[in-house]
Parts: structure tokens; sequence; C-alpha cells
């Protein structure tokens, strides 16, 4: 199906539950044209059921099946977005989550790094020709590059750059926290490059959420996640679909926000040094990996 130009078109990533799924679902509520992604057949069939529900005023949701610890899978999944629409206001970076162990995927990748950091990496430089011809046609600020990223960044006092992906013997919870810090770094890197297009770039941490989120992390992250005074995944998606069409979500760029309310991230997520390497090392990691 291709996605009607005259329609305001978000692509959520992580779609099929959670925080992605009541995004989504707000979205198709407002008239918005949504394609997502997700990974389990069965929660992306109700997903999409759910979302046709909700939709009003010529909103539609359709949820497209990818593991994004793969980045072929991340390519294979923009080029048919690309197919599907020739218009993208707002691509949500959403999909991520914690391992209970290091994993090296069949590309060589490890997997919480893989998912959080170079997944929404790739997949926002394939999908920037969409963005930028979409920037150059519409009101400044409409386009919009959100990501979702967690105040688990603040116990990263930084990136090892000698083991970017955490390879080495680091715990499974430190590899998370790292990974988180890179999204905020790519966040503030991707405002300085893409802003002067008229694409603004913005991060959130959605608080802890009642979702799967930690459904393959170590027993230590599902026992603090069952003991905390968790929120429903409609509360982070308020604040998500508050910076998709909110004025102030178009303001400014690489801000870093909670409840609808801007915070100040830790120093190491402002340090444009290292938001400028971390681009560098993505795209000398990715070609590596043949990407």
């Amino acid at each position: 199906m291709t996605l009607d130009a005259n329609r305001p078109v978000a692509v959520v990533t992580g779609a099929s539950a959670g925080i992605g799924k009541a995004t989504a679902l707000k979205l198709v509520a407002r008239g918005w044209q949504v394609i997502g992604t997700g990974r389990d057949p069965r929660r992306i069939a109700a997903a999409e059921a759910e979302t046709a529900e909700a939709a009003r005023d010529g909103g539609n949701c359709t949820v497209l099946r990818a593991d994004f610890s793969l980045m072929a899978e991340v390519v294979r999944t923009a080029d048919e977005i690309k197919k599907r629409t020739s218009r993208l206001d707002v691509l949500i970076n959403n999909a991520g989550g914690v391992r209970d162990r290091k994993i090296v995927t069949g590309e060589g990748a490890e997997a919480t790094f893989a998912a959080n950091h170079l997944a929404p990496f790739l997949l926002t430089r394939e999908l920037m020709p969409r963005l930028r011809a979409s920037a150059a046609a519409l009101p400044t600020g409409s386009v919009r590059v959100i990501a979702v990223s967690s105040s688990a960044h603040r116990q990263a006092a930084g990136l090892d750059w000698s083991d970017l992906q955490s390879l080495g013997p680091v715990h499974c919870v430190a590899a998370y926290c790292r990974a988180k810090l890179a999204t905020l770094l790519f966040t503030r890197e991707l405002a300085r490059r893409a802003g002067p297009f008229g694409i603004v770039a913005q991060a959130m941490h959605p608080g802890v959420v009642a979702s799967n989120f930690a459904a393959h992390g170590n027993a230590a992250m599902r026992a603090h996640m069952a003991a905390a005074d968790a929120v429903p995944p409609d509360e982070p998606a308020k604040t998500l679909v508050w910076l998709t069409i909110a004025p102030e979500g178009g303001r400014g760029c690489g801000r870093y926000f909670h409840r609808q309310a801007e915070e100040t991230p830790s120093d190491a997520a402002r340090d444009d040094a290292a938001a400028t390497r971390l681009w560098e090392e993505s795209e000398t990691l990715l070609e590596k990996l043949g990407f």
C-alpha cells in the first residue's frame, strides 16, 4: 500500500508492543499514517488490529516485521518504507532493549549496541533522503527525528573508544547504559548535521514502563523492573506524540525530555567531541559490517 502524500507520515520502530504501540494508537487516532516495525508476528497482527480500530480521519498503521539487531533487516525495512511513502514527517526510533548476556550477532555486532544504537543510526541514515525532501516541502520544524533514550545513560561515564560495542568483559546492564548514552550523543550530532536541512532531532526518557522491555534482561534487571513504580506505556507515549505534533518539539535541536518537560542530560551526553567521534566510528563500524 502506498501512503497518501498529502497526509502526515510517521515511522515508529518497536510498534508492535509497549510504548511504540501506544504511540501508534495515538497517532492514528489523530489521522496520521504510521509505518511501524516489530519482531513477533502475533504481536504485529494484534497491533495492526488495534490501530485499525483506533484510527480516525484517514489514519492507518502497517507494522513491518524486522529484527533490528541485524543491520540487513534495518536496510530491508528502510527500503520497504521508501517504497510505501515519498513523505516522512517524523521518525521515532523507539525499538531497543537490554540482554542478559553478551550476544554477538551473525553479522559480528554486539546485540545490545546493535539494537539500541546502530539500528537507529542506520535507519535514520537510510531514510534521510525522505526526511530531507519532506523538510524542504513542509513548514520549518515539522520534520523530526525522536529517539527514546533512558536515564540509565547517567550510569555511563563515557564511551570506551577501544571497545565501543562492549564486546569485552562488560556487564550487560553497563553495556545497555553505554548504548543509551550513545543514543543521546547520536541525537546531538544528528541535530548539528541535519538541522541546516530543517530537520529537528530530539530525545526523551520514558521512565520505568510496564511492558515487555526487560523480557530478555537478566534476573536482576527483571526484578528491578518488577519492583519499580512502573507507568503504563500510555504515559511515555503522550510525550512522544507531544514531541511529534506540538510546536515545542519542533523548536531547538538535540534536547532531552521527560514527561513533556525538558531535562538536562549527563555531562557525558553533552560532549560535542564525543558526539562527532561516535558518528564517525559508527560509520566506520557499519562499513566493516558491510553496510
